[in-house]
């Protein structure tokens, strides 16, 4: 089972960019499909993007469609989130998560490995 750690998170005005990245431990990255999410205060955790083993497959929540990107480098056993155009409202800790499935889900009771966290907090 991979162990995930996020980093990348920080202070940003609005409009601004961050990325962020997770670093996985372990030898079976490659067979996991890796999503992020995040968690507002006082808000339940919500999907934001996902990406398939290979990374040929993307998905992404309505809100940040267009100006979010996920990826990831198999080889580095590393997957990112290049954030663009950020608002207030995408303010949260956004967590990495991995799933051992064969379809790409956004439900957040299909993925079986969590990361600690990272503060993303965008001011106007």
């Amino acid at each position: 089972q991979v162990q995930l750690v996020e980093s990348g998170g920080g202070l940003v005005q609005a409009g601004g960019s961050l990325r962020l990245s997770c670093a996985a431990s372990g030898r079976t990255f490659s067979t996991y499909v890796m999503g992020w999410f995040r968690q507002a205060p006082g808000k339940e955790r919500e999907f934001v993007a996902a990406i398939s083993w290979s990374g040929s497959k993307t998905y992404y929540a309505d809100s940040v469609k267009g100006r979010f990107t996920i990826s990831r480098v198999n080889a580095k056993n590393t997957v990112y989130l290049q954030m663009n155009r950020l608002k207030p409202e995408d303010t949260a800790v956004y967590y990495c998560a991995a799933a051992h499935t064969v379809v790409v889900p956004s439900s957040l009771s299909e993925y079986d490995v969590w990361g600690q966290g990272t503060q993303v907090t965008v001011s106007s």
